[in-house]
């Protein structure tokens, strides 16, 4: 049996390797990876580090074992192996992740620094013996021992409730606090960062070469409930910290020092407005000067920035038409040189001495893989965990808007000559495109159903240039919707396609425009909407980022945009799906939407026993994704139940588990 029929029974296709991350040591002689596979009781992924040969002809070699799993890997200078691992011990079977060194020279790893709060980032320099972590510590604890006795008050007097005095109070799928996260010293536990409030939630850290400072950027209370994110230089010495970047009309990250220590790299996010899309732009400071924004003149988006290795260009991900790939731009006159020029993208980027750079590829037409970037352009692909054939063939649709536009999609045709059925898939974001491998959002397992799978990218889409994000912003009914139609009225004329089978479905952004389309045109014959926006006005005010989303739209343009108030003209069945801990779009827009679909649709429950052609699955336990394998099956497994059922017009059968 090949590795093709994965995609058509889910406990094979949840039985597949993931591979993420990547860690090069300083002089690059060495790269790691991390390797997820399904646990013995199929309830969760476990991730082990794996060794990959840079020349790449060698056999990936496993180097850990442990029960609950590794990750975080990072170099030291002198090339010992650093990575995260919570192991069990007799009496603690949840302990929280401790740091553990694998040193160079060999031998068993050992345990290098246990906090009682846990460990959650590891940074270190590259020509220096100093090693930080992040790590969250109870606010009014004076020393770590003090934050062991506050937690075990916590705990044996049985207290979950939190204080706050700021906000936000929950991000994505858990509670903030009471704990804040603090950078500390792993040689001896010293707190680099005493009283940090909320600042280091979400931060990107570097560590100069030297080991003597540190570049994070710092979470600054704005007015009102908004947050405000400057740059702020540590003293890894002294503890003294100086903001060194504050832009009121824009929030600050990804921060990368040159390897001299001498100039900063960064990202700048200006402040959107309900007028005016956000634009993220390259910029770079010699410390004590002026920073200046390097690719102003470029219309992309950079994603991720670090410095190669002797300092004489950057090195950046932007999405680009479709894909991701890396570029490399003049620090000084922001000239941008594509150096990847196939159609994947590409994470995790790592330069290494020589000119060499590590990443991970993927598409649509491979996960994720470890490959070495060389200087000439040659990509080269690293052994690792096999690449999984593909059950169907991918490939570009391009169709023309209202206005004009073009917008792109992928399209996935299922093996076979025969016309599929079409399966209309939004993706979230809304600033996003279909361009990366999703192990959760995967459309070669609706073609091993035998559905051709449309992924388009509309307006507020990246990749395309500004003026395409600007298209849709804060009109998310408008260009959006026009352009999904209009690909779907695309790929309806392709030859494989079966025009009069069709079916829609998107999470989040992805579910808000199933939830208009719904309202909007009877085209499909069954709709699947996850962790969706729903009533805009009641979501503006419960998601956990409230603030930016009063940048997106006014109250005027929340209810013209708003899907619930076409409930009415809805007579196309809808499988509604929400997590429960999902605090991004908070359940409550399912709820809504489902009693809505119950009382006000065109397809209302039925008088007499309550039932309707809706259905809604709930997950009490999960959050925007549904992350644990045995929910992601269930999710499937009632997702290809519903379609048969409304497109096929066959009996699908919901899975025993559900009872």
């Amino acid at each position: 049996m090949t590795s093709r029929h994965a995609f058509g029974d889910l406990d094979r296709y949840l039985e597949l390797p993931r591979v993420a991350g990547l860690a090069v040591s300083p002089d690059g002689a060495r790269l790691v990876t991390t390797v997820s596979e399904i646990n013995h009781d199929r309830t969760e992924f476990v991730t082990a580090i794996w060794e990959l040969d840079p020349a790449g002809q060698l056999p990936a070699r496993r180097l850990t074992r442990g029960i609950k799993g590794e990750s975080a890997p990072s170099f030291t200078a002198a090339g010992d192996l650093l990575f995260l691992a919570a192991r069990p011990a007799p009496g603690d079977d949840t302990p929280p992740a401790a740091l553990w060194q694998l040193p160079a020279a060999g031998g068993e790893a050992v345990e290098l620094r246990a906090l009682p709060g846990g460990v959650s980032a590891v940074h270190t320099a590259t020509a220096a013996d100093r090693v930080l972590v992040t790590a969250p510590l109870l606010p009014s604890a004076a020393t770590v021992e003090d934050d062991a006795r506050l937690r075990a008050l916590r705990k044996d007097n049985k207290v979950s409730a939190i204080l706050h005095t700021r906000y936000p109070v929950r991000h994505w799928d858990h509670d903030l606090g009471p704990d804040q996260p603090h950078l500390l010293d792993a040689a001896d536990s010293r707190d680099l960062t005493p009283a940090p409030g909320a600042a280091l939630r979400e931060a990107g850290v570097a560590v100069s070469a030297d080991g003597t400072f540190v570049v994070t950027s710092w979470q600054a209370a704005g007015p009102g409930a908004v947050i405000r994110v400057v740059l702020m230089r540590i003293d890894t010495a002294t503890g003294v910290r100086q903001v060194i970047v504050d832009d009121p009309d824009a929030d600050l990250g990804h921060p990368a020092i040159s390897p001299d220590g001498g100039r900063l790299a960064f990202l700048r996010e200006t402040v959107s407005t309900p007028e005016l899309a956000p634009r993220i732009t390259l910029c770079v400071m010699r410390f004590g000067e002026p920073w200046v924004e390097v690719s102003a003149q470029w219309d992309r988006w950079p994603s991720s920035v670090s410095w190669t290795t002797d300092g004489t260009a950057l090195v950046i991900t932007a999405d680009d038409g479709g894909g991701c790939p890396i570029f490399s731009v003049h620090p000084e006159t922001g000239a941008v040189t594509r150096l990847t020029h196939d159609d994947h993208s590409y994470a995790e980027v790592r330069t290494a001495p020589g000119g060499v750079i590590y990443a991970l590829r993927h598409s649509y037409a491979a996960p994720p893989h470890p490959v070495r970037i060389d200087a000439d352009g040659r990509v080269v692909t690293l052994p690792c965990v096999e690449i999984p054939s593909l059950p169907g063939t991918l490939e570009e649709l391009t169709a023309t808007a209202e206005d004009g536009a073009a917008v792109r999609s992928w399209l996935v045709l299922p093996e076979g000559n025969e016309p599929a059925p079409l399966l209309l898939w939004v993706h979230g974001g809304p600033l996003g495109s279909w361009n990366a491998w999703h192990w959760r959002w995967n459309p070669w397992l609706m073609a091993a159903a035998g559905y051709a799978v449309l992924m388009p990218d509309p307006a507020l889409s990246t990749g395309y240039g500004q003026h395409f994000i600007q298209r849709g912003w804060g009109a998310w009914g408008a260009a959006p919707y026009t352009d999904l139609m209009a690909a779907t009225d695309a790929a309806c004329a392709h030859p494989r396609i079966d025009a009069g089978r069709t079916a829609a479905m998107g999470g989040s952004f992805g579910g808000y425009m199933a939830n208009w389309i719904a309202g909007h045109t009877d085209r499909f014959d069954a709709i699947v909407t996850h962790a969706s926006l729903w009533a805009l006005d009641q979501f503006g005010h419960t998601t956990d980022g409230a603030y930016w989303w009063a940048r997106e739209m006014t109250e005027q343009m929340t209810q013209h945009n708003s899907p619930h108030r076409q409930v009415g003209s809805i007579n196309t069945p809808m499988l509604v799906i929400h997590g429960d801990k999902d605090y991004r779009v908070p359940v409550g827009e399912a709820l809504r939407l489902w009693y809505e679909l119950l009382t006000e649709s065109a397809l209302p429950a039925d008088p007499d026993d309550g039932t309707s052609a809706h259905q809604f699955l709930y997950f009490p336990s999960e959050g925007h994704w549904i992350a644990q394998p045995q929910h992601t099956k269930i999710w499937y497994q009632v997702t290809l139940a519903f379609l048969a059922r409304h497109v096929l017009g066959e009996d699908g059968a919901v899975p025993e588990t559900l009872g």
